[in-house]
């Protein structure tokens, strides 16, 4: 079960006899400034903070500040912990971290970041509870402190046969100072039992499997309302004026009250509306649906999806704002042997995790607590502080499980829309749900995108320049008022990074106005530019008579090390350039796994093709090869993906598998299905009959997983959640045309085939 626990609370918990470690967390100014030589994070400050705690029984309980929605991290950081604690996996607990950014560091669980960040911290945390255990056991029996050894749960001295268990330590090594970090005695990595190892299952899969595991939606409290909430079908639209006469006549609805809308930019603010208060969900739906309700829908009422398209293309078809010249596009263009252009269009996407948006708020003599499945717990509790006007130490958010994020749950909206119904019931706990259409209709969507390249072949076909224009709305949107270009950090999401050795590179980014709310999606822009830039690396090997790997091959070039600030990318994922370059050769290492994997080159009966696609993105490198069937009459079906990951050190395998399984099934929706689309600003779609997610006769019979081996466990780790996706949908739409001479150039790929 979801365990959120005060510091005071755990440690009377454990009580005298108790060892709660100290160790550090950085500064929140230090945060993201890169790494040291011994993988710590720069300004890390020794100020105590609670991550592990060991009872006298021996039970280990670590705190997870990070939230769990299906990436395993509740199981990954206990078992860094672990494994440098020499315990026992059997006595390994877990208890979530509650909001609180000065006592666990930065909580936002985003950016495949989780174990990249914290993996050494564990580790040292780990071995400092080690070696106080080892030092206890010493002093008790007056022997040398080298002499002792822990393992597996139990401190022993070889030369005379004794040994205690670790609870038995627990009250003695309390009394210890922690070692100093230059002191610490970290593990070979050759004698690891539980790090690089697929014996470890995901520590709350019993609770996950038996109904026991609370998410937001399990979410209760004594005397606790439920709420739904009429939100403007428009983005930027308010009430004029309501009715809730019906509403209220509906048994169970308690009460109906106005959110006011958020002012424009509206960040994570609830969009506004009505709110209908109810003794249960059912009653507050049904009061929902009497409102009445006129709408004023505001800027965006005549957003509709075809006519943006055609400003997104007329926009990338022009020259734009550059933000990569390398040499002199046009002259090489304009002695290239053969010219190559194409446009690629991807939609809107939303994020439909399995459990839409809840919270649950309760308000009690001034202090605001909440029970939310959020992934950024620390936004939550300011914007809750600041919406509900209480001190933030007022202010506690508990994290439960998450059924899955994708970007959508770091925006608190939902959590704010709870706590203004606790307020206006006096402070009475209220749950708010979201329904599945209430989460199509008002999400925070991915962006829509058009990609337009162009390319300058030479006489052998290689390529001799490339214009590449992107014209997307940004995230930055929600930030600040009309933002017309994307921001560093999308650009550096696999465009001006794209590590081709071409000598002539131009690329440009129009502008483009936003007109929905514009959200982090899983692997957010690397999606539209992966598919465009490999879809049209396949276009051009066609054109030059080449193999599609061997081409991508050749493009990426041979092995070399290529720093991105050289090559425009101010951001690089949030991490040091020089600690994570892009390395070339990895990326082409993993093409070459995936290819292998799929048995590239092998002759293909009629309807059948390949298709390769590569990405690196979250500092780590993806390829991703297809098999594809295209029937007489256009059915499309995926038989066999392969796809080859190289994250540096592998923490977790089991996982990482089950990350890039989880990709492939998510991307072949995005690639063949998903779409949202607008129509005088209202989305278009209302549930999953519309918005199509991967089903079960669509997923890919045979999905194998490469994991190439890369790097050391006291360097570099790279991303595993989000850079699985980007190279699926370009793979399966290279695969379409070796298998059908149709080229795919719009997501998704629908009835494309049929026609």
């Amino acid at each position: 079960m979801i365990e959120n626990i005060s510091r005071r609370g755990l440690l009377a918990g454990f009580g005298a006899g108790g060892l709660v470690l100290a160790i550090g967390i950085p500064s929140a100014q230090a945060q993201a400034k890169g790494f040291g030589a011994d993988g710590m994070p720069n300004g890390w400050r020794d100020d105590p903070k609670l991550f592990i705690a060991l009872d006298e029984d021996g039970t280990v309980t670590v705190t997870c500040h990070r939230s769990e929605m299906g990436q395993g991290v509740r199981t990954s950081i206990p078992m860094v912990v672990a494994e440098e604690m020499e315990a026992d996996w059997a006595k390994i607990r877990v208890a979530q971290a509650w909001a609180d950014e000065g006592h666990f560091g930065n909580q936002d669980t985003d950016g495949s970041r989780s174990l990249r960040h914290f993996f050494m911290p564990m580790r040292h945390a780990g071995a400092a509870a080690r070696m106080m255990l080892e030092q206890a056991a010493a002093a008790q029996w007056g022997v040398p402190v080298a002499e002792v050894k822990a393992a597996n749960h139990v401190v022993s001295h070889q030369a005379t046969q004794r040994s205690l268990g670790y609870g038995a330590l627990a009250k003695a090594a309390a009394d210890l100072p922690a070692p100093e970090r230059s002191g610490l005695r970290l593990k070979d990595p050759a004698s690891f039992r539980l790090i690089g190892k697929d014996t470890i299952g995901l520590l709350d899969n019993r609770d996950i499997t038996t109904g026991r595991a609370i998410y937001g939606i399990d979410a209760r409290a004594e005397g606790m309302y439920h709420a739904v909430v009429a939100r403007p079908p428009v983005f930027g639209g308010k009430v004029t004026s309501f009715d809730a006469a019906e509403a209220l006549k509906v048994p169970g609805v308690v009460k109906v009250i106005a959110i006011d809308p958020p002012a424009i930019p509206s960040e994570f603010q609830p969009l506004g509306g009505i709110a209908v208060i109810a003794r249960n969900t059912w009653s507050a739906m049904q009061g929902r649906d009497r409102l009445k309700i006129s709408w004023e829908d505001g800027p965006h009422a005549s957003y509709s999806s075809v006519p943006y398209r055609a400003a997104l293309e007329a926009a990338a078809r022009q020259p734009a704002k550059v933000v990569r010249n390398g040499g002199d596009v046009d002259k090489a263009m304009a002695g290239a042997a053969k010219k190559v252009e194409a446009e690629y269009y991807i939609p809107h996407l939303a994020q439909t995790p399995l459990e839409p948006p809840a919270a649950l708020v309760r308000i009690s003599n001034g202090v605001c607590e909440a029970w939310a499945c959020t992934q950024a717990p620390q936004a939550t509790r300011t914007r809750l502080a600041e919406r509900l006007k209480l001190p933030e130490d007022k202010v506690r958010v508990n994290v439960t499980l998450l059924g899955g994020g994708f970007g959508r749950k770091s925006k608190p909206d939902f959590v704010l829309e709870a706590g203004l119904c606790s307020q206006a019931m006096d402070g009475a706990p209220v749950k708010v749900t979201w329904t599945r259409e209430d989460d199509i209709h008002h999400g925070f969507y991915h962006t829509v995108s058009v990609e337009r390249i162009e390319a300058g072949l030479d006489a052998g076909g290689k390529p001799v320049a490339w214009l590449h224009r992107s014209a997307a709305p940004t995230i930055g949107s929600i930030f600040a008022p009309d933002p017309k270009h994307e921001l560093p950090f999308e650009l550096g999401m696999g465009l001006v990074n794209t590590p081709f050795a071409i000598p002539n590179i131009r690329i440009e980014n129009p502008e483009a106005q936003a007109h929905a709310r514009i959200g982090w999606f899983r692997s957010v822009s690397n999606i539209p530019h992966a598919f465009a830039i490999q879809s049209f690396v396949a276009e051009l090997a066609h054109a030059a008579g080449r193999d599609p790997k061997d081409y991508l091959l050749e493009l990426i070039g041979p092995a070399r090390v290529v720093d991105p600030t050289s090559i425009g990318d101010v951001w690089n994922h949030g991490e040091d350039p020089q600690r994570y370059p892009i390395d070339t050769g990895r990326l082409r290492r993993v093409v070459e796994a995936a290819a292998a994997g799929i048995g590239w080159g092998r002759a293909m009966p009629a309807g059948r093709g390949l298709g390769i696609a590569g990405h690196y993105s979250f500092v780590s490198h993806v390829a991703v090869a297809v098999e594809v069937e295209v029937g007489a009459r256009g059915a499309l079906t995926i038989p066999r993906v392969d796809i080859a990951i190289d994250c540096g050190p592998q923490v977790n395998p089991e996982r990482i598998r089950s990350q890039m399984e989880g990709a492939v099934v998510m991307g072949v929706g995005l690639a063949t299905s998903a779409e949202i689309t607008f129509r005088d600003g209202r989305v278009e779609q209302n549930n999953f009959d519309g918005y199509e997610l991967t089903r079960m006769e669509s997923t890919p019979r045979d999905i194998r997983v490469h994991l190439v081996p890369s790097g050391r466990y006291d360097g570099p780790l790279g991303g595993v959640g989000e850079p699985g996706l980007p190279p699926v949908a370009p793979a399966i739409a290279n695969a379409v045309f070796a298998a059908s001479g149709k080229r795919i150039r719009q997501l998704p790929i629908r009835d494309q085939l049929t026609t």
